[in-house]
């Protein structure tokens, strides 16, 4: 039996995204889950929502503090540590992901895939908004990968993705800053031949609060998963699904 779904929600300062995501995250999954929202600092406008709710009743919701580095890197990673076994979904709070593609992403991980890209470049796979280099980049990083390298998505820097936490324990995370550890993490699985697969999802620009995104200053890390793709795979992990 799979065991329950983990899904890591790094926050900053998302209190009134916050009870939308809420509302639309209960709409769309019905599987078991348990919710992680990983803050950086006490007065993070989040926390008094999240705790709100927990006194309303949502068992399944917990607060947790980054304990790793602060910023979206060690708090992703703070969430990776609290889970021992099973699915481990990584979303954001700012109503940009598809949560109505969870559920099919559980099929996947249920039929062996333990890696899952909610994709927005395969057919199928929209894009809303956003700025235009960001998107630019992204695209093209995503497409060379798959076409050139053979990277089993078309969309690795997409931060929407489910994890087997039995793979996240075999990789020794190097991202420090921004959300170029989404694509470390499938460079790294790819190159260790752990069984992947993509759905087509739908990625919105977020409508309120501020993207902590930061193109300029995060491109050279990019850029060092981008090649690092390129090394020679070790397939001794390998497992098909």
């Amino acid at each position: 039996m799979t065991p329950p779904l983990n899904i890591v929600v790094p926050v900053y300062n998302e209190a009134e995204n916050f009870p939308h995501f809420w509302r639309e995250l209960t709409t769309a999954v019905k599987s078991e889950c348990r919710v992680l929202v990983v803050y950086d600092f006490d007065e993070d406008s989040t926390v008094p929502v999240v705790k709100s709710l927990i006194a309303g009743g949502a068992r399944n919701l917990r607060l947790i503090k980054n304990t790793v580095r602060r910023g979206v890197v060690g708090a992703i990673c703070t969430g990776f540590d609290a889970v021992s076994e099973g699915p481990v979904l990584v979303s954001m709070a700012d109503l940009s992901d598809d949560l109505s593609a969870v559920e099919r992403m559980l099929e996947f991980y249920r039929r062996g895939y333990r890696l899952v890209v909610a994709s927005r470049y395969m057919r199928g796979g929209r894009q809303i908004g956003g700025p235009v280099l960001k998107r630019t980049f992204s695209r093209l990083a995503g497409l060379s990968l798959h076409w050139l390298r053979g990277i089993p998505t078309h969309d690795p820097t997409n931060a929407f993705k489910l994890y087997d936490a039995g793979l996240l324990k075999t990789l020794r995370i190097e991202s420090r800053a921004g959300f170029e550890i989404s694509l470390e993490i499938t460079v790294k699985a790819f190159l260790a031949g752990w069984p992947m697969a993509e759905i087509p999802a739908t990625w919105r620009d977020r409508t309120r609060g501020e993207s902590r995104f930061r193109l300029w200053s995060w491109l050279p890390r990019y850029l060092r998963w981008y090649f690092h793709a390129f090394r020679p795979r070790r397939l001794s992990e390998a497992k098909e699904p």
